[in-house]
């Protein structure tokens, strides 16, 4: 039988309803994978924006945008709540739609990219999960609510 665990709302938020936790079963990995995602490319593009951004300034920034999207997914995964649920949807989609253009272009075109970024080819540097892990989200988040 699932648990519906659920943390009381902010005051200025719509304090009818319980926020519902997002990191219950297999939400709990896909925050985990998401938090791993965070370390990597935040340490990944620090290190390449501080060193060499001139080498490839596209590709170090595309990073750094991909940072920012785990860490927000992140956030909104752990915190809960309708809206936080929507927002991290969103943001999945986003990130979807970002990876698979990186993809197709760091395929298309490999000479914009010195470097490459955490979503080139579709991931490849990361074993894929830059693909697979929206797809992941996405559903998780989409599932049937109690």
């Amino acid at each position: 039988m699932s648990e519906t665990r659920q943390v009381p709302e902010p005051a200025g938020e719509a304090a009818a309803e319980p926020r519902r936790k997002l990191v219950t079963g297999p939400g709990t990995l896909l925050v985990w994978v998401y938090g791993v995602m965070v370390v990597g490319a935040v340490s990944r593009s620090a290190y390449q924006i501080a060193t060499e951004f001139d080498r490839a300034p596209l590709a170090y920034t595309l990073s750094a945008v991909a940072a920012v999207v785990y860490a927000f997914i992140t956030y909104t995964l752990v915190r809960g709540g309708e809206r936080a649920r929507v927002a991290a949807l969103i943001c999945c989609a986003v990130e979807l739609a970002g990876v698979v253009l990186v993809g197709i272009w760091t395929l298309a075109d490999p000479s914009a990219f010195p470097d490459s970024t955490v979503w080139s080819e579709f991931g490849r540097g990361y074993l894929f999960i830059p693909v697979i892990l929206p797809v992941t989200g996405i559903l998780w988040l989409r599932r049937p609510r109690a």
